[in-house]
């Protein structure tokens, strides 16, 4: 049966917890298992950036993490179901803080690019046999299985320019396809406007539908103006006609259509794109000969000096323990 996770990133019973279970009823309606998870009652550290996940990957010896908390709970029963719905209040125009570590912790370490290079290193090791097979794990296949995603966000004022396109980067690192993402602007009284419910309800039905039939799913919102991806987030690059998605990386040009913006990208270039396989594949091997580098350069005498001297030159100031 098709399975349809929901994670609410909001307090017990509020907006955001019903506006999941919506979406969850539709597909339920829709012939689908369902579950439900509150992500305030999970214990999610932050990432710290130290990169041993990455260091594990690009060895081909296994894919963890530093911290022991929920985070894989919560990963795999996403990773195991066929959709997943997320609907997360939004702060300061863009995802909640418990969504950006949730999402800061699918990267680089659930990237389905390095995942699929540290698949093909230790498929190589263990070919090899012997102590070149020593202490290899293979990814975790589930980690790069194919699911399709919707995201809301639930806005407590019309300030919320920054959410969909941080909700779609979390779709980015696993590759999952985007059905719907959303945002509702002025929502402290969602639970009473049934336009809002029946919307929720319909994504619902979207994202059902899409899960059932994961290879020909499609994104269902309103086209953005990125013509690869719908995000509506851009840097333009100063004194230059470049304009940077800020989702999938693609570099375009700007022009006015019809009195509407248009950014138009050249067809050499899509396969760049961080939201596809082979514009995965670029970044991973970036990394990866980035990872060398620096195992290389932490081996030189001028590199442990350096370091040295950063550390003996002052120490952070903590507050008073009782």
């Amino acid at each position: 049966m098709t399975k349809i996770v929901g994670v609410s990133f909001g307090t017990k019973n509020g907006n955001n917890d019903c506006i999941c279970k919506e979406v969850l009823r539709a597909c339920q309606e829709e012939g689908c298992e369902i579950e439900f998870i509150r992500a305030m009652d999970l214990d999610i550290k932050h990432c710290t950036g130290c990169i041993t996940c990455v260091k594990m990957l690009m060895s081909g010896t296994k894919n963890m993490c530093i911290h022991k908390d929920d985070f894989d709970w919560l990963a795999f029963e996403m990773f195991n179901a066929d959709g997943v719905i997320m609907v997360d209040p939004i702060f300061e125009t863009g995802a909640s803080g418990l969504f950006h570590t949730v999402m800061d912790r699918f990267g680089p370490r659930m990237d389905t690019g390095n995942n699929f290079i540290s698949t093909q290193i230790a498929q190589g090791r263990l070919a090899q046999g012997g102590d070149a097979a020593k202490g290899v794990v293979v990814p975790d296949p589930a980690i790069m299985s194919p699911k399709v995603v919707s995201y809301i966000g639930i806005g407590g004022s019309d300030w919320g320019t920054h959410v969909q396109s941080e909700h779609q980067i979390q779709a980015m690192t696993p590759s999952w396809k985007v059905i719907d993402n959303e945002w509702v602007p002025w929502s402290k009284t969602a639970l009473m406007e049934d336009a809002l419910i029946e919307r929720a309800h319909q994504i619902g039905v979207n994202l059902a539908n899409a899960a059932k039939d994961i290879d020909n799913a499609s994104y269902q919102g309103e086209p953005g103006v990125c013509p690869h991806c719908n995000c509506n987030d851009f840097y333009l690059v100063p004194g230059e006609n470049r304009a940077i998605c800020c989702v999938c990386g693609l570099e375009g040009t700007v022009s006015i259509e019809d009195g509407a913006v248009k950014v138009s990208y050249g067809d050499e270039d899509l396969h760049k794109a961080h939201d596809i396989i082979s514009g995965k594949q670029i970044h991973g091997k970036d990394i990866q000969e980035n990872e060398g580098r620096l195992a290389e350069m932490r081996k030189t005498q001028a590199y442990k000096d350096r370091v040295a001297f950063y550390r003996d030159f002052i120490t952070p100031t903590m507050p008073p323990r009782a």
